[in-house]
């Protein structure tokens, strides 16, 4: 009498249920990328505003990014980021950032850099700055500084912005990232040696890290900038 593999017909099983899964989720992808692009249709048949357009480009190209599409939701992001620029909603002109980064298009780091700007410079939702700035993090080479002063920055606004329960988790969230990447840099691998490393890279004064942030992100932009920095920033309040 031949007997079956008991753990061998489990993983396949498993096997199998994971591929019926992600076929599951695709099939949900594509069907909410198809509403999508009706509700846009009916939108411009009834002369709706760019920003509302923009906001079901959005959303259309963070479908498709999922759907492992990004060379089609690339100019879907890109024309509503300058909607966004446009109508100065910041928050959701990083968010543009966020989902043209993940495209893995040929500017996709420029995107990640002008995401971080816009994610410094003005109050906006602080996971998604935590989550601009963490790729940096993810994109750098290990014996880089780039890392930390990204991961630096993360924590420092998760501290300055956010209260409360929201506070609490996001700051020990970002420790964790900056402790990884002192790890990583370093071979960092306890208190003293942090707080020496900390020290020694200069990222406990913000005037300096945050100079230094600007850097990172020149590098990742080079002269793709699609907007006016120096037009943005004279209309801050502090001006």
């Amino acid at each position: 009498m031949k007997h079956f593999d008991i753990t061998q017909t489990h993983l396949q099983d498993t096997a199998a249920d994971s591929i019926t899964n992600q076929a599951a989720e695709e099939a949900a992808l594509e069907s909410h990328l198809l509403a999508l692009e009706e509700q846009y249709a009916t939108l411009q048949r009834i002369g709706a505003n760019r920003q509302q357009l923009a906001e079901l480009q959005l959303q259309q190209a963070r479908t498709l990014v999922g759907l492992g599409r990004g060379e089609e939701a690339w100019p879907l992001g890109r024309d509503a980021f300058d909607a966004f620029i446009e109508a100065e909603e910041f928050e959701s002109a990083a968010d543009c950032c966020d989902v043209l980064f993940r495209a893995e298009q040929e500017h996709s780091l420029s995107a990640l850099g002008q995401g971080i700007w816009l994610a410094v410079t003005y109050p906006m939702d602080i996971e998604l700055s935590i989550e601009l700035l963490s790729h940096v993090v993810d994109e750098t080479p290990d014996d880089a500084d780039g890392a930390a002063v990204a991961a630096t920055t993360a924590l420092f606004l998760a501290d300055v912005r956010a209260d409360g329960v929201q506070r609490d988790n996001l700051t020990f969230f970002a420790t964790q990232i900056l402790a990884k990447v002192a790890r990583r840099h370093s071979g960092v691998d306890s208190q003293q040696a942090f707080d020496l490393w900390r020290d020694r890279l200069e990222l406990r004064e913000p005037e300096k890290f945050l100079v230094r942030l600007r850097n990172v992100v020149d590098v990742l932009v080079q002269d793709e900038w699609w907007f006016d920095r120096d037009s943005l920033q004279g209309k801050l309040p502090v001006n």
